[in-house]
């Protein structure tokens, strides 16, 4: 009986150290499996990143684009306000 008792002792024992080897194969396995992941993820997040930072850069050229040309067209106006408003007067007198 205690041989028995004995031999089925070992036989789990021995169970037991087997699928702790198991798990921790399998756990391993599934941290690997997320640092891949994680890594891949990072990798995607900066290559977007990229993209947004060339969207801004981008943005902002055109912006200084949009400045050079509102202040072109002030001054535009600004000239065919002052021609009219000669032409205005030169009409005016002509009348008076």
């Amino acid at each position: 009986m205690k041989t028995i008792f004995k031999t089925l002792s070992i036989f789990f024992g021995l169970h037991v150290l087997t699928s702790c080897g198991d798990l921790e194969k399998k756990v391993e396995d599934k941290l690997n499996s997320i640092t891949d992941k994680a890594l891949k993820l990072d990798s995607i997040v900066n290559k977007e990143l990229d993209k947004i930072n060339s969207l801004d850069s981008i943005i902002n050229l055109e912006t200084e684009k949009v400045k050079v040309l509102d202040s072109l067209v002030r001054k535009s106006s600004s000239k065919v306000d002052s021609i009219v408003n000669g032409k205005i007067e030169k009409i005016n007198k002509v009348l008076n």
